[in-house]
């Protein structure tokens, strides 16, 4: 029994050395969750955009809302931080709260004018952030704190009070996509390689261009019902509201074309390798760096600028902006047409991509 052992063990364990690529990975790894996972949860949100407006009618700029808006455009929560706040002043209150609905900005701040009856300074938030909503309630009681400013402030929270698991939620649609999509269209083009089914399509009529579109397809289909599976489930959990038919159809739309996008994605990388064992050492890694740059855990705005633009190229990150356009704040096609038109870009370039490498890897 010993010695069966000790053979299955030399024979495993030299399979395992026989792979360098599985072994830096391995080591790697832990490395990039302390780098990636430290800096995505763990930075300092600042430079929120917000807007500033004196209510109408503004016959002249008091001198509360010049001092304000001065005060808002250096603050900053410590000494040594950047600025909290980037300012854009508006000419009136019905732009300033238009691009606030369009997700152009975080936050409206609307000082009160000469004509005011109580002095209020009016807040209104995006509350769908979760967490950007207390910064900027802090950064401007603390503006108004050091002009030695006595108006009451009055809060607005325009999408309601959004808890953690809603806001989290969204994103978990995204990973049961991405999961599904990893163990269906990747792992299954490897084993019917690994199999040599491919290679027997080389003298029958079927192009390697439709293996791979059919990969993508049959990937979409599994990812798209695990993506609505968790979407349903999660509206019953988190208690989100779907405000209407138009946004649950829309979200429905979107699921699919983030399903396209990521299987396309796992099976044009899929497509490259030859043994599971490689493929899920990559996996692994696109997962890391592709989920925790999606802000599905933490606003994107709070991490530093060289892992901020991953999200420039990362599909899961366009996936949970538009889901929570629709869930959250109940936004129509107007607001998450970029994110659509990006997604079907990326699937676009993912499907060439798949292509050209199985034809690489073949030939």
């Amino acid at each position: 029994m010993i010695r069966g052992a000790v053979a299955i063990f030399r024979r495993d364990f030299k399979k395992f050395i026989s792979n360098p690529f599985v072994i830096v990975f391995t080591l790697v790894m832990p490395i990039m969750y302390l780098v990636v996972f430290g800096n995505a949860m763990g930075g300092t949100i600042t430079h929120i955009p917000i807007g500033v407006v004196q209510e109408t009618p503004p016959y002249n700029d008091t001198a509360l809302f010049k001092n304000g808006v001065e005060e808002l455009r250096h603050y900053s929560a410590k000494k040594d931080d950047p600025r909290l706040f980037d300012v854009t002043v508006y000419t009136s209150e019905e732009k300033a709260k238009r691009a606030l609905e369009n997700a152009q900005i975080s936050g409206v701040v609307v000082f009160p004018a000469e004509v005011s009856t109580d002095n209020a300074i009016r807040l209104y938030v995006d509350s769908s952030d979760y967490m950007t909503p207390t910064l900027i309630q802090a950064g401007v009681l603390g503006s108004l704190q050091a002009i030695h400013a006595t108006s009451s402030v009055l809060v607005n929270k325009i999408y309601g009070d959004i808890t953690y698991i809603q806001f989290f939620g969204v994103g978990v649609i995204v990973m049961a996509i991405f999961m599904t999509t990893m163990m269906g269209g990747g792992i299954a083009l490897i084993k019917d390689r690994e199999m040599g089914i491919h290679e027997g399509y080389l003298v029958t009529p079927v192009k390697r261009t439709s293996i791979i579109l059919g990969m993508i397809m049959s990937g979409t289909v599994r990812a798209f019902l695990s993506g609505f599976i968790i979407f349903m489930v999660g509206v019953l959990i988190t208690g989100v509201m779907i405000q209407s038919a138009e946004d649950f159809f829309l979200a429905i739309v979107v699921i699919l074309i983030a399903s396209v996008g990521v299987t396309s994605l796992m099976v044009s990388i899929a497509s490259r390798f030859n043994n599971q064992q490689e493929y899920a050492s990559t996996t692994a890694f696109f997962n890391l760096i592709l989920f925790m740059t999606s802000g599905a855990f933490y606003p994107t705005i709070g991490m530093p600028d060289w892992l901020r633009w991953i999200t420039v190229i990362n599909p899961e990150w366009y996936s949970v902006h538009a889901l929570r356009s629709i869930i959250l704040r109940g936004q129509g096609l107007s607001v998450i047409m970029p994110d659509l038109t990006a997604l079907l870009v990326f699937s676009i370039l993912a499907i060439t991509l798949g292509i050209m490498t199985y034809r690489r890897t073949l030939e």
